[in-house]
């Protein structure tokens, strides 16, 4: 299963950069992050069976770059399976060069309850060079439906730019990996990899964080179904967010 969404992910790695962290001391910061999505979707596939998901995450960050943290959404894979939630451990350093260049190296555990079948782990890096994002995630556990460990690669090239009215917009552009045959059509042909997008707005009022991202896969629906169990989840949707940051 794929997890935690790479901006989601380098929005908290980047948490050193913002001012909404609580100081502790000259040291250590502590960020807290709870929001709420309509549809939890992760590397364009839904991870809530298209339906509603809370989120929150908790980062400590220290002056030198280090920081640790973990994060934690509900989930519904359906077909019987347990789970409602996923949690997320993760370490790493983030270097600022300069105002404009950043690199954010860092370590990610993705556990879930009642359904430790779906348990993995990635090892990231995420290149900022003047507003453009160039990040990679890759594990050698990731489990595939014969219950065997395998690898995987995700990368992207994202964007962030501020449009009038204080509105953001982020782009991301992605490919995720599997390594192995996975993405099955319905003429029988198959491919181990596929490309996914999304670009969202976002508005800060009342002191939370307002999104509406468009989110979209090329699988077909045969072939999300293959890997997925079901062959709505890869579809282009709509999701509305909100996030609010302590």
């Amino acid at each position: 299963m794929n997890a935690l969404s790479a901006l989601t992910l380098a929005t908290l790695a980047f948490a050193p950069l913002t001012s909404h962290a609580l100081a502790l001391n000259d040291d250590f910061n502590l960020e807290l992050t709870l929001g709420a999505v309509s549809d939890y979707r992760s590397r364009g596939i839904s991870q809530s069976l298209g339906d509603p998901a809370a989120q929150g995450g908790a980062t400590l960050m220290h002056s030198s770059g280090l920081y640790i943290g973990t994060w934690t959404s509900s989930v519904d894979f359906g077909e019987g399976f347990a789970t409602r939630e996923e949690l997320e451990y993760y370490a790493g350093y983030f270097w600022q060069a300069s105002e404009a260049i950043s690199l954010d190296l860092g370590y990610v555990k993705y556990d879930y309850p009642k359904n430790s079948e779906f348990n993995m782990s990635e090892v990231y890096a995420i290149l900022d060079l003047y507003g453009v994002k160039l990040g990679a995630y890759y594990s050698n556990d990731t489990p595939n439906v014969f219950g065997e460990d395998q690898d995987t690669l995700y990368t992207y090239v994202g964007y962030n730019l501020a449009l009038p009215a204080e509105v953001g917009l982020e782009l991301r552009f992605g490919r995720n990996d599997v390594k192995d045959p996975a993405f099955w059509s319905s003429n029988g042909d198959h491919r181990e990899a596929y490309y996914e997008w999304e670009a969202k707005l976002t508005k800060e009022l009342v002191g939370v964080t307002w999104g509406l991202s468009y989110v979209d896969t090329d699988l077909s629906k045969s072939e999300c179904g293959s890997w997925y169990g079901y062959d709505d989840l890869c579809s282009a949707t709509v999701v509305a967010s909100a996030t609010k940051t302590f």
